[in-house]
């Protein structure tokens, strides 16, 4: 199950789970935003309609408050029952029913308990009155004991006016609350929906980055020539298949190395004997030669002796050039100062230098890179050996070491005849000689020099070049790239 799962997360799928975990958030959040906003909309439409509805009823039964008192009073003035008309009694009875009417009608509005109380207040406070009007009536007294009750029921009426302004100004206060309490709860949810999307596109990133960089390291391996260690790549099962597809490379080109050194090591085996013996034979002819004074078959000889020690040089170098990558001690980087290590190298050249008045002339800043000490040692070398092989008497070698940027620039510049453009991308490769080479005055070495500079530059994952020469000059131009951190 597990495997099948690890199959299915492929970087497709991870890119289309990342999409749908950045939209499912915001559509949770636009959802719960519209039934919240549509809940409160409602809630604020009941509020209204209510307080609407109350406020034209409580205005009403205010109104209808004022028509008892007036009509009441106007009863109370027509006391005497030869001026009262019977219309009059009638006139405050309509007055009281459609009061008390009202009054019902704003209880079932379901207005608060301090409301409901105060409507009932308001009821008593008008039933004392009525009560006072018609016993004093029955009576015929003309002078009514009601002011009191009069001014009971317009502080009735009163009290139930502001505890109705405060009872609506409360209602909108929770409904505005309520609203902000909305809005908050949309920015926290919001947020928490918003940080689980960024925390789950942030481990999105960081498995894609740990494959993408162990895809990096395993290239880079590959290209240095390590193929010790086995290339493993983790995540989305796509970059899993190119990590397997350079794992298969990795054992090819471990195999085809294998090849390689056992072939060189046959060869170098095959003829070290018969080498040896023909060189051991020229010597003894070179010697019989000179008992004899034959100065023709002894300068064969020493022709000889001379091919058989350059066939022997060949031999080892090929020897050597073929473990460059299998050396254990190449594989050790430590921080190498390279201004030390060049100034190293200069001075042993020095008699070589002096010996054809080569001026040297240097530009040499400080710089330190992570490196395998003998394999740059061997760049350095090998360029101001051919710098010095190829300058003419009183000439001038240009070296320039300095950081640009992220990498370690060392050029290396000779007045020598140069490499022409068409020969530029052969000259690193082994046992290529160039026009310059094949002159009878160069035409010492096994061809392997420069082939072992670009073997050691790679394996620092630098890159080695032949560029223009400068103006108004016509010699090789060698620059030498290398990073200054390199991977083990």
């Amino acid at each position: 199950m597990r495997l099948k799962f690890k199959n299915l997360l492929s970087l497709k799928s991870l890119i289309v789970l990342g999409f749908v975990v950045a939209v499912i958030p915001l559509f949770l959040d636009v959802m719960y935003a519209a039934y919240a906003m549509r809940d409160t909309a409602t809630l604020g439409r009941t509020i209204n309609f209510q307080v609407f509805e109350q406020t034209k009823t409580i205005r009403q039964v205010l109104q209808k408050a004022s028509d008892i008192e007036r009509k009441a009073r106007l009863f109370v003035l027509l006391s005497d029952p030869a001026l009262r008309q019977p219309y009059e009694q009638q006139s405050y009875e309509n007055a009281r029913a459609s009061f008390k009417q009202g009054l019902s009608e704003l209880l079932k509005l379901h207005v608060d308990n301090k409301i409901a109380l105060l409507v009932n207040e308001l009821s008593e406070k008008e039933n004392l009155i009525y009560q006072q009007i018609m016993g004093a009536a029955g009576e015929n007294n003309p002078e009514l004991p009601i002011d009191e009750a009069f001014q009971g029921l317009r502080e009735a009426s009163n009290t139930l006016s502001r505890e109705f302004e405060s009872h609506v100004d409360h209602e909108f206060n929770e409904l505005r609350q309520q609203s902000e309490s909305l809005e908050q709860g949309l920015l926290i949810k919001g947020a928490v929906l918003l940080l689980i999307s960024v925390i789950f596109i942030v481990i999105l990133l960081v498995v894609l980055s740990r494959s993408m960089r162990q895809l990096d390291v395993s290239i880079r391996r590959l290209g240095s020539g390590n193929l010790a260690e086995p290339i493993l790549v983790t995540g989305p099962s796509d970059l899993r298949y190119l990590g397997n597809r350079l794992e298969w490379l990795r054992t090819h080109l471990m195999e085809l190395e294998v090849s390689k050194q056992q072939f060189m090591h046959n060869v170098a085996r095959e003829i070290e004997m018969p080498l040896e013996s023909i060189r051991e034979d020229a010597q003894r002819l070179a010697d019989a030669a000179e008992h004899e004074s034959d100065r023709a078959r002894q300068e064969i000889a020493l022709t000889l002796c001379a091919n058989s020690e350059k066939l022997k040089t060949v031999s080892e170098e090929l020897v050597r050039y073929s473990q460059i990558n299998s050396m254990p001690e190449m594989k050790l980087k430590n921080t190498v100062n390279m201004k030390d290590l060049l100034e190293s190298v200069i001075g042993e050249f020095q008699p070589l230098l002096q010996a054809k008045a080569i001026v040297l002339k240097k530009l040499v800043r400080p710089v330190e890179i992570s490196g395998v000490h003998e394999q740059l040692r061997g760049i350095i070398e090998q360029l101001i050996s051919n710098a010095v092989k190829y300058s003419p008497m009183d000439g001038e070698i240009r070296i320039m070491l300095r950081d640009a940027g992220m990498q370690m620039e060392l050029e290396i510049e000779d007045e020598g005849p140069g490499i022409g453009p068409d020969e530029r991308s052969h000259v690193f490769e082994p046992f290529y000689r160039g026009k310059a080479a094949q002159s009878s005055d160069h035409a010492d070495g096994p061809g392997l020099g420069l082939a072992m500079v670009k073997e050691y530059v790679a394996n620092h994952q630098g890159r080695v070049d032949i560029i223009d020469s400068r103006e108004d000059e016509c010699g090789a131009r060698v620059r030498v790239q290398i990073p200054l951190t390199g991977e083990a």
